[in-house]
């Protein structure tokens, strides 16, 4: 039988269809003040997630039509330790040495 997933939803309001209810992540990649906002978009999960780039107004706009919330500082790093896994791997060479530089 196939693995159930629960994704993160942000409304249990019954009369929105089930994908209105869960939960938009956005990540900003770019810096503040940039002409065009790059940034991560997720949907349940902010660990799948899609590159998207906008001119700013673009940008709060597809937030505001989304109800977007930011990502946590916890969620980030949960998402960027699991990159670093794919990446790299765990307890292989290749990740032993990118830790050895990781630490200069």
């Amino acid at each position: 039988m196939a693995e159930v997933i629960n994704l993160d939803t942000r409304s249990s309001d019954p009369s929105k269809p089930k994908f209105e209810r869960l939960t938009k992540y956005v990540r900003v990649r770019s810096p503040q003040g940039a002409r065009f906002v790059e940034f991560d978009f997720a949907i349940g999960d902010p660990s799948l997630f899609v590159e998207l780039i906008m001119p700013q107004g673009a940008y709060e706009h597809f937030c505001n039509v989304n109800d977007v919330i930011h990502m946590t500082d916890e969620q980030m790093a949960a998402v960027d330790a699991e990159m670093e896994k794919w990446r790299y791997g765990e307890d292989t060479l290749m990740s032993h040495n990118h830790d050895h530089f990781a630490s200069e």
